[in-house]
């Protein structure tokens, strides 16, 4: 490929994009710390933030300053390359998951189509689910690499834990993938924008997605990892500074992408109900569209949120027993009706 071949204006577009959704998902993972705090105060009968700005909204700049100026602690007896290496593995792979998720449909600029996806790849889904499962190997060697008892077992737990609910997790894909007939979300976002949103069709389906995102973000009640009373703060225990932050910024943006993920494959990701009815520009409706996607993240973040104030945290045996004595059982079975329901429609 000669130099006058190259496309400078699709290569410009993917880097602006990618930047995009990258400062997207740090600012709403930044605010997400802020939000959890005035959800836990507003269930609690508390005030929450309201010293650091207007109703406490420069709180998380505080934090994060907090976080960059602290002194840096390496345990002495830790493999200090894998100390390094654990907390950068959970944050890569927490942006990575965002590339395939398309934020809108289309934007005309300059006479050129610019695709609100980063990569609309034919396997999304399947994409999203390798990337998703590599994130265990931040925690494990970052638990394992500090040379603690308490995050070596915090460790542990993450691994059995993540492995045991992308089992029900992967069979909830694969009955939704037998309806919608593709692994393009785009082409799922599609399907529903010109019918009903795939909540209708798979109603266990979500319910079970839903259950397992709480166990793979490590949310509450399946924050066994993290447990202060059994394990004082669990994997990241001897973890200091910004690769504290990372984990923690690892968690929140996880949160966000299940909520993303959610959205699009369940409920019309950038679709709503009559959009195409509406009579505007097709520029502006994709920005309605980003609006719409938006809103459906920021109400199932709110929902993480009210169920980690709300339910006690589980026992690690009635975690283990619901991963394989419920939810995998539950997921064959919407698998197999679901199987059955193609059939029928199809014959």
């Amino acid at each position: 490929m000669t130099l006058l071949n190259i496309d400078w204006f699709f290569i410009l577009e993917k880097i602006v994009l990618i930047s995009a959704v990258l400062v997207l998902s740090l600012v709403v993972a930044m605010y997400s710390t802020w939000g959890e705090r005035k959800v836990a105060a507003w269930i609690q009968d508390r005030f929450g933030p309201n010293r650091a700005g207007f109703m406490g909204l420069l709180q998380p700049l505080a934090d994060g300053g907090k976080l960059f100026f602290k002194e840096e602690i390496i345990p002495t007896n830790s493999n200090k390359f894998l100390f390094i290496l654990g907390p950068s593995i959970a944050m890569v792979v927490a942006c990575m998951t965002s590339a395939v998720i398309p934020w809108g449909d289309t934007l005309t600029i300059a006479g050129r189509e610019v695709s609100l996806q980063v990569a609309d790849v034919n396997i999304g889904i399947l994409f999203i689910f390798a990337v998703v499962g590599m994130g265990v190997y931040g925690i494990m060697i970052g638990g394992w690499a500090s040379n603690n008892k308490y995050s070596l077992l915090a460790s542990v737990r993450a691994a059995s834990q993540i492995i045991s609910y992308e089992l029900p997790m992967g069979l909830a894909l694969i009955a939704l993938l037998m309806w919608t007939g593709t692994l393009s979300l785009k082409d799922i976002v599609e399907q529903q924008r010109h019918g009903l949103w795939n909540v209708v069709y798979q109603p266990l389906g979500f319910l079970l997605f839903l259950i397992c995102a709480f166990a793979e973000c490590n949310r509450a009640p399946f924050d066994l990892p993290e447990a202060e009373n059994e394990l004082n703060g669990g994997y990241h225990l001897e973890y200091s500074s910004m690769k504290l932050g990372f984990f923690l910024f690892a968690e929140y943006i996880n949160m966000f992408i299940s909520s993303a993920l959610m959205a699009t494959m369940y409920f019309g990701g950038y679709a709503f109900p009559g959009m195409d009815s509406l009579g505007v520009s097709p520029n502006l409706l994709t920005i309605l569209g980003f609006l719409a996607l938006f809103i459906k993240i920021l109400i199932f973040i709110f929902f993480f949120m009210w169920v980690r104030w709300t339910l006690p945290r589980f026992r690690y045996d009635q975690l283990m027993r619901l991963g394989w004595r419920v939810l995998i059982p539950l997921a064959l079975f919407n698998m197999l009706a679901t199987g059955a329901a193609v059939l029928y429609l199809h014959r």
